[in-house]
């Protein structure tokens, strides 16, 4: 990742066209026989998740993500077949990197988990998680199941900025890492320390900025797969060692993505299947829901280089689906109910920095007790959150508010920069459900505003639902309305529609988010006995 991403404004402007680069342009065939055959649709998943290392560990396949400020990070997803996946776990149980990420006197948005590296090690059975927090070190976790528990085995100083983490055929670890200067490092046998660290490749100037690291070994040559954000995607090889030197090939550039409105896909990895096919899996820039990853196949050339197979000269909306075994059994979805059952949340979720775990609870309904006394949403502790799933999608929430205390706010939020939420207000012992818009920061991501009361209307009882409906498709500001009901079944509009803007520099997408925090007194609570996301 790069936070200054000049090239973002010209892409955004750019008219997209075909790729002209030197490794894309291959073409599937097309007509009645290929439309036959049984296709996938791209995105493969339309939720947010960004900058993916993606591998295979017999018939399993696992792809890894960026997650900024949210907690847990790095959120690890599972696939048989590389269409539909699942979130298993999260490689990095909390972001223990500082106070700022626990909203204690500073706070850590757009910073936390960007791009980093998920490897498995067969030597030991392991799954290793790589990354660098705030540009000062890097971190590795390491578990024998995705699932967890992940724990931290060690820190090193060195900031592998946007790093590939290899496991090389003799067992040694490598990571590929930079921004322009692309670099590799060897680790000790354990992983733990850095041996050694060169300087392997410099960019031209013609070419601007790589970032992103993959590093491969493929039939005995390395590979270094390079990001140019955010429109095209490079490639170095060697034929003498991980230590170079390396020659580059452009793999794609601004190629027609899969997304009308959306961007040219980018920054990703490289992936084969049993059967020894190749496929690249990318993001998308499809803001305001984020980026969306997307597949495609991939072939290679007599000489090593891959080349992205296009159709009608784009990144294909379909294509046939991979010749995978049957899988062992149906991924779980992540979209559908929750009633918070069992005794921890489902790995959909993730908390908006690190939460209090003093304050919240599930086993019978989510628990959210207040954490924080704040009069702003981007300052409080134990906010919730859930990806949106595009390109439009409904989320509704049942409440239990019959605990909350005066000068509390709960309800359900459409969270980025730019948010606005729907909820109830408790004061002078009067409840009233409420929509609220205006809460923003600038880019330096302080608040700017903490909201402006739009529409409201007085609720009895102690239960209400609420509803939030979002639209993602990309390529313009979309909108995002709010409804409430007494009873679960006739849903009352509730405010105008908010405009979910589609600026890119937040990075992560907007979010369904529960909250409940104090504007007076901790003390208050309200129960989430339902979460439901559906789509039409």
């Amino acid at each position: 990742m790069d936070l200054s991403w000049s090239h973002h404004a010209l892409t955004r402007r750019r008219t997209l066209t075909a790729a002209t680069g030197l490794a894309a342009g291959a073409l599937l065939p097309t007509g009645p026989a290929f439309a036959a055959a049984a296709q996938y649709t791209n995105p493969v998943i339309w939720q947010d998740f960004a900058d993916i290392d993606v591998m295979r560990v017999g018939d399993t396949y696992y792809a890894s993500a960026s997650t900024m400020h949210y907690s847990p990070g790095a959120p690890v997803l599972r696939s048989y077949d590389l269409v539909n996946w699942e979130i298993a776990g999260h490689a990095v149980p909390a972001l223990d990197f500082g106070a700022k990420y626990d909203l204690n006197g500073a706070r850590g948005y757009v910073r936390g988990i960007w791009a980093s590296s998920l490897a498995y090690r067969p030597s030991n059975r392991t799954f290793y998680w790589l990354g660098q927090i705030d540009f000062a070190r890097t971190y590795l976790y390491t578990a024998t199941a995705v699932e967890g528990p992940w724990s931290r085995l060690t820190t090193i100083s060195t900031p592998y900025y946007d790093a590939g983490l290899l496991v090389d055929t003799d067992d040694t670890l490598y990571v590929a890492y930079g921004n322009t200067t692309i670099s590799v490092a060897q680790l000790s046998p354990d992983g733990r320390t850095q041996v050694r660290t060169q300087e392997v490749f410099r960019t031209p100037s013609s070419v601007g900025t790589l970032e992103g690291a993959r590093f491969y070994k493929i039939n005995g040559q390395y590979y270094i797969f390079l990001t140019r954000p955010a429109n095209g995607q490079y490639i170095l090889k060697s034929s003498s060692g991980p230590f170079g030197p390396y020659t580059m090939r452009q793999v794609l550039l601004d190629l027609r993505g899969p997304i009308p409105g959306g961007g040219v896909p980018h920054q990703g990895g490289l992936v084969r299947t049993q059967s020894g096919a190749w496929y690249y899996m990318a993001f998308v820039d499809a803001y305001p829901g984020g980026r969306m990853p997307a597949l495609a196949p991939v072939t290679w050339t007599a000489d090593g280089w891959p080349v992205v197979q296009l159709v009608d000269g784009a990144w294909g909306t379909t294509y046939p689906l991979p010749a995978v075994p049957a899988p062992p059994r149906q991924v779980a979805p992540m979209t559908g109910v929750d009633t918070f059952d069992g005794t921890s949340l489902k790995p959909r979720w993730e908390w908006n920095h690190n939460p209090d775990n003093t304050r919240w609870s599930v086993g019978n309904g989510l628990t959210l007790r207040t954490a924080t006394v704040t009069h702003d949403l981007y300052w409080a502790r134990n906010t919730l959150t859930h990806r949106i799933q595009g390109p439009t999608s409904t989320a509704t929430v049942q409440l239990d508010h019959s605990a909350m205390r005066d000068g509390d706010r709960a309800g359900l939020a459409l969270l980025r920069d730019s948010s606005a939420w729907i909820g109830l207000k408790r004061d002078g012992g009067a409840t009233r459900v409420v929509t609220v818009t205006g809460l923003t920061m600038d880019g330096n991501w302080n608040t700017t505003g903490t909201g402006t009361e739009v529409a409201s209307a007085p609720v009895s009882g102690g239960r209400v639902w609420l509803r939030a409906n979002a639209d993602i498709r990309p390529g313009a500001p979309r909108p995002g309305t709010f409804s409430y009901s007494t009873d679960g079944i006739t849903f009352t509009r509730l405010g105008p529609a908010f405009s979910m803007g589609n600026d890119w520099r937040f990075f992560m997408g907007y979010r369904f988010a529960l909250f409940n925090h104090a504007t007076q007194a901790l003390g208050g609570a309200v129960r989430v006995t339902r979460f439901e996301v559906s789509t039409p």
